[in-house]
């Protein structure tokens, strides 16, 4: 067998299924604000998990058989102010939807689903607030949390909630309930599914018997909708 013929077996024998150099290029990045074609910003801001601490009260029930037993507020309507907004949570009939924390909601400590205190024993609106009746259970970290509540060392309530719908209300606007001016973004449909006691409230400048300043108020205004995906892209990342 001479050379050429030795060449020629090699390259038959040589596998073929070599991929191109075109296959090897990176896909094409994702545009940073794709969803804003085709979602509004009330579309892109719904159904996000969200906690808010309020300022509100904790008070012990009197009467046999209530030892264990707190009402507290949950929610209000005070304008509450965020890194991108002042929200506010619409507390008129039909807004709120308790179905969900009335019948399997339950107390947590800061909002860890297995820190669990005890049971919500009843829920309701009144006087735009959320309120509820809680009962502590008698395992070791209910037993520490209910002596801290009752002591007074444990004040912060806080509620984790999921927004079906949101109004949004441009600076000098009134909502189309006439009952806020803007900016604000307005929860009209949402839906609180626990409720935490809290050692450290998110925002130091809230929380159970403590007023937000005014000034802070006046300085937020509604976000565009770039700065609303922006955020939600970088909570993505982390």
């Amino acid at each position: 067998m001479d050379r050429r013929e030795k060449i020629s077996i090699l390259t038959r024998d040589r596998p073929t299924s070599r991929k191109s150099p075109k296959s090897l290029t990176s896909p094409k990045p994702r545009p940073l604000f794709r969803e804003l074609e085709t979602r509004t910003e009330a579309e892109t801001k719904a159904d996000q998990p969200l906690t808010r601490e309020l300022n509100g009260t904790i008070r012990a029930l009197d009467g046999e058989g209530n030892e264990r037993k707190f009402e507290l507020s949950f929610s209000s309507e005070e304008p509450y102010n965020r890194a991108w907004c002042t929200e506010i949570l619409d507390h008129s009939p039909g807004a709120v939807d308790i179905t969900r924390l009335s019948e399997i909601g339950v107390l947590l400590y800061n909002h860890h689903r297995d820190d669990v205190l005890g049971r919500i024993e009843r829920v309701w609106i009144d006087g735009g607030r959320g309120k509820a009746v809680v009962e502590f259970d008698d395992d070791d970290l209910a037993e520490t949390i209910y002596k801290k509540v009752k002591s007074g060392t444990l004040k912060g309530v806080s509620v984790g909630y999921r927004v079906k719908t949101w109004e949004i209300v441009n600076p000098g606007e009134i909502s189309s309930n006439g009952k806020y001016t803007g900016p604000c973004d307005v929860a009209t449909s949402w839906e609180p599914y626990e409720v935490s006691i809290v050692s450290v409230p998110a925002d130091p400048t809230v929380g159970v018997g403590r007023e937000l300043p005014e000034a802070i108020q006046t300085q937020k205004r509604a976000p565009s909708m770039a700065e609303r995906q922006l955020q939600i892209n970088i909570n993505r990342l982390f």
